[in-house]
């Protein structure tokens, strides 16, 4: 076991988002671990955020120093390990600020190169991560992600007083709802079904419903809470998620552990992750999205189908394994 001083964890990730959610479980799971900040920090991007965790660590001197961000020091005098759970602001840069692209190729990249060991969350990350920074196998370890124990069939279930479709996650380019929203219009299920989307509507959004006829058809749930996210699951007939890039996609796996159909993509990280138990769907095809609902809504055989296999996948994807992986290579940079 480590002693107190032997890894050091920067917290500043910890949130609602997807990194976050990963920061909060790892970081609750470790071992011997000891947190900063306390005191003063700048953000993550901070103009002088790689400065302040050089300084930190200079001054803190830990056997390892761990970052569940993709943010690292401009040098350590020490081993560090960071996560890039995705590159998907250099696939689509259109939805990254101006500084995200430089940041990237001046501060990410050549920190790939000075690391101990560089963690992600899916075998396609890794891949394009080793192709993007010319890394070696070995430099690049996959950890994976988790569902919590919260994501089970029984609980509470959202009744809002019709049967829904349920999308979860941001409104970014790259998470595809222009063709699901097309999809679901083109898809002849039920007129009792609605689509309820996470998050609040934007002018695009909208612009889109109202081409399509969906005004009384599309809600917008806005912001779930961590803790209500389950119920939503549960109430749902399925969830609909033809995103185009995803580092890991953790809505469909906590999805399938509430018991619940998935239709999702057949590109990045999401076939990894679903594997047999949903219905995998050419994102940037409508039509094949369309039948995927219909698939997902009427086939009463393969709805069960689902939900037996989606509930057997969850096992294969614990916090407790990807804490266990991501202390294992702390151990080593520690010993090193």
């Amino acid at each position: 076991m480590f002693s107190n001083s032997s890894i050091l964890i920067d917290t500043r990730w910890i949130g609602s988002h997807g990194i976050g959610r990963f920061a909060h479980e790892i970081t609750n799971r470790l071992e011997g671990a000891k947190y900063m900040p306390p005191g003063f920090a700048p953000y993550p991007f901070h103009r002088l955020d790689i400065l302040w965790q050089t300084w930190s660590l200079i001054n803190l001197r830990p056997k390892v120093y761990f970052n569940p961000g993709f943010n690292a020091p401009l040098w350590s005098p020490v081993h560090f390990v960071f996560t890039i759970h995705d590159l998907i602001l250099l696939r689509f840069p259109e939805e990254a600020s101006k500084v995200m692209q430089p940041y990237f190729r001046y501060v990410v990249r050549p920190a790939t190169q000075r690391a101990y060991c560089i963690l992600t969350c899916s075998e396609f990350s890794k891949q394009e991560i080793l192709e993007w920074a010319d890394l070696p196998e070995e430099k690049v370890v996959v950890v994976g992600c988790g569902v919590g124990a919260e994501f089970i069939p029984s609980g509470d279930r959202h009744t809002p007083g019709y049967p829904y479709l349920l999308y979860v996650g941001n409104h970014r380019p790259h998470k595809n709802l222009p063709r699901l929203l097309t999809a679901f219009a083109q898809s002849g299920i039920s007129q009792e079904v609605k689509l309820m989307l996470s998050g609040n509507p934007d002018n695009t959004i909208i612009e889109r419903i109202n081409q399509l006829g969906l005004q009384d058809k599309v809600v917008f749930a806005g912001f779930i809470p961590e803790e209500k996210l389950p119920a939503y699951y549960r109430g749902a007939i399925a969830l609909v998620f033809p995103s185009l890039y995803e580092g890991f996609g953790l809505p469909p796996l906590e999805a399938m552990a509430c018991g619940v159909p998935v239709v999702t993509s057949t590109v990045t990280s999401l076939p990894e992750v679903v594997g047999d138990a949903g219905v995998l769907v050419d994102p940037y095809d409508v039509e094949a999205i369309s039948e995927g609902i219909r698939l997902a809504v009427e086939n009463d055989t393969l709805r069960k189908t689902l939900i037996s296999r989606g509930l057997a996948r969850r096992d294969q994807f614990t916090w407790e394994r990807t804490a266990k992986l991501t202390q294992r290579v702390l151990q080593a940079a520690a010993q090193a």
